[in-house]
Order: C-alpha cells, then structure tokens, then sequence
C-alpha cells in the first residue's frame, strides 16, 4: 500500500505539480533570460513534457491587447 501511495505522489508531482511550476518560470522569464538560462527552459520543457502536456488546454499565455492611443 505504501508502493502505490508513492507511486501515486510521485506522478502528480511529475505530472501537475513541477509543470505547473515550470509554466510559471516561463511566463516570468521567457523574454528576459540569458542563453544558459534559455537551454535550462529548453531542457526543463523536454524533461516534463507529459506534465506539460495534460496541462496545455487550460493554459493561456498570449500577450495582452495592447492599448492604442490617439
């Protein structure tokens, strides 16, 4: 029982929790980051893909309208 209890937290943590977090580093520092940093995303996207996966349909990251003024 204790086997598949931690079978179960290990999954969630690969599959929601650190994409999850991943996601969120992204969004924060996509535009800003040095190209050390970017192969790190880059290996970070390829490690969790599965997890990033199950959560790309409920994911929006477009930028914002932008706001024109005349």
């Amino acid at each position: 029982m204790i086997v598949a209890l931690l079978y179960l937290i290990l999954a969630g943590a690969y599959l929601l929790v650190i994409p999850i977090a991943v996601l969120l580093y992204l969004k924060q520092r996509w535009y800003v980051a040095s190209s050390i940093e970017r192969v790190f995303m880059y290996f970070l996207v390829f490690f969790f893909f599965p997890g990033l996966l199950v959560l790309s349909p409920f994911v929006n990251f477009r930028p914002q309208r932008r706001q024109v003024q005349v």
